[in-house]
């Protein structure tokens, strides 16, 4: 089985491939995360992994700023923070790497939801979406999901595994 910082390398090149197809006649798609357009969603994805490797250093991080990025420079932006922060959890000793599993999650859930909002083709790893939901699962409470997460959506037992991790992040995936 992968580490968890080998998990989250895949999940960090899986939303990197999932930020390629946003593209100039999708920017103001309407996507399954919040209220959010996919030209805010791929800033939010775009400067989440810079802003992970400077938590992850001890750093203190504000995670309700508005992230500015200049259109078409979400992936170079994205892959510098990711390169970033596959350094920094590599560095910490491995009891600490633990927390990787929220990253897939965060990166495995808006991997989905770009996806969703661009209409693009991109082969999502049901691994990651297993993982991102086991984490979720163990550190997500009715109190804590408030304001970056809504209310759990049901789904059908035989609902594929992205579409049970939108739905425990408040996406309905069948919308």
């Amino acid at each position: 089985m992968d580490s968890p910082v080998d998990q989250l390398a895949k999940a960090l090149d899986q939303a990197e491939r999932a930020l390629g197809t946003v593209a100039d006649d999708n920017l103001d798609h309407p996507t399954p995360c919040s209220d959010w357009t996919v030209r805010q969603l791929a800033a939010h994805v775009a400067v989440g992994p810079g802003t992970w490797a400077r938590m992850a250093r001890g750093e203190e991080v504000d995670w309700s700023a508005i992230p500015d990025v200049p259109d078409g420079e979400w992936t170079s932006t994205f892959r510098a923070g990711a390169d970033e922060l596959l350094e920094s959890m590599r560095g910490l000793p491995e009891e600490q790497q633990g927390n990787a599993a929220f990253q897939v999650a965060e990166y495995a859930v808006h991997s989905w939801d770009l996806v969703q909002g661009t209409g693009g083709a991109v082969d999502l790893d049901d691994s990651l979406a297993e993982t991102g939901l086991a984490a979720m699962q163990g550190g997500l409470t009715d109190e804590n999901r408030r304001g970056a997460f809504g209310t759990e959506v049901s789904v059908p037992a035989d609902a594929s595994a992205y579409e049970r991790l939108a739905a425990f992040s408040g996406r309905d995936p069948r919308a």
